[in-house]
């Protein structure tokens, strides 16, 4: 393989993690720059990576700094992430290769986390929610770059489900045709992001941490192609209603057209007026279940450490 120094830096710890075998979490760095507003963002940043350090496993912030995708990055480059805010350009397989080679920092999505996680060798990555098939995709073609990457990129995805602003069912009929295997941890319904349900089943429920980590050997094993989801749904206590959170989707979709905004800003768009539609309760529910992921990744990846 192509020598990856001059693109690719991870941590000491983290390399000292997986040098001996140790669990590695990886985390995004989207939901820094483009998903909270500062100080929130970094407080929640910091808070997650503690959360996994709790759990026994080594936290992987990635980001694009400086030309290089960092896998690890120090809270000085996620305070530097969470100030510039918008400002840092939303990173997805397409960006990267210009990103890198002009030497500019990015913020990573599902996408191009799973890319520098594979890269790296860490192989859990838990995030909010995927990107998936939006609404109305049967005449936009706007599908999430997420969900290719899921089919063809060997690391196992902890999430929500996939953002409730999107078409669910077709989501889950694109990653049935692309072979990846969606798994509820214990749960047979595929979640909502913001709700435990959905009306949509999962393939198969996991029972445990042990039961999700010999799946995912298994496949890794057999040499099958890509990744795995692991839907694991939002606390019920900080769970929204499904009817009150889904007419709130509606009313900023329904903005979101009207304003004639297109392609990868129409996710920031609908979650920040989702946010205001529901006087921060989305945020805090959005927290809330990236904290229940993390905990959920770290069982994850201890089980899968384990001979």
């Amino acid at each position: 393989m192509q020598d990856l120094s001059r693109y690719l830096s991870v941590s000491p710890e983290v390399q000292a993690a997986l040098d001996a075998g140790q669990p590695v979490v990886a985390l995004e760095s989207t939901i820094i720059s483009h998903g909270m507003p500062y100080p929130k963002n970094v407080e929640t940043a910091l808070h997650v990576e503690e959360i996994i350090r709790e759990h026994g496993a080594v936290p992987a912030t990635i980001a694009v700094i400086q030309g290089k995708m960092t896998v690890g990055c120090t809270k000085e480059q996620i305070e530097y992430l969470g100030k510039r805010g918008l400002d840092v350009p939303k990173a997805s397989r397409r960006d990267l290769p210009v990103l890198l080679a002009r030497g500019m920092d990015g913020a990573t999505t599902v996408t191009t986390t799973m890319i520098a996680a594979a890269l790296a060798g860490v192989r859990v990555f838990a995030t909010g929610g995927i990107g998936g098939v939006h609404r109305g995709a049967e005449t936009t073609m706007d599908i999430s770059a997420d969900l290719e990457e899921l089919a063809q990129t060997p690391v196992l995805v902890v999430c929500a489900g996939c953002k409730s602003i999107l078409d669910i069912g077709l989501t889950l009929e694109y990653l049935e045709t692309k072979g990846v295997p969606v798994l509820g941890y214990k749960t047979k319904e595929m979640p909502a992001f913001y709700t435990t349900h959905s009306g949509f089943q999962v393939d198969y429920e996991m029972n445990g941490p042990e039961d999700v980590a010999e799946t995912f050997r298994a496949k890794l094993a057999c040499g099958l192609k890509g990744g795995m989801l692991l839907a694991n749904p939002i606390p019920d206590q900080y769970a929204m209603d499904l009817d009150y959170i889904n007419s709130n989707i509606e009313s900023a979709i329904n903005e979101c057209n009207s304003l004639g905004i297109r392609g990868k800003n129409i996710t920031p768009f609908l979650l920040d007026k989702i946010q205001k539609l529901t006087g921060g309760a989305s945020l805090e529910a959005n927290i809330q279940l990236v904290y229940n992921n993390v905990a959920v990744g770290a069982e994850v990846a201890k089980a899968l450490c384990k001979a």
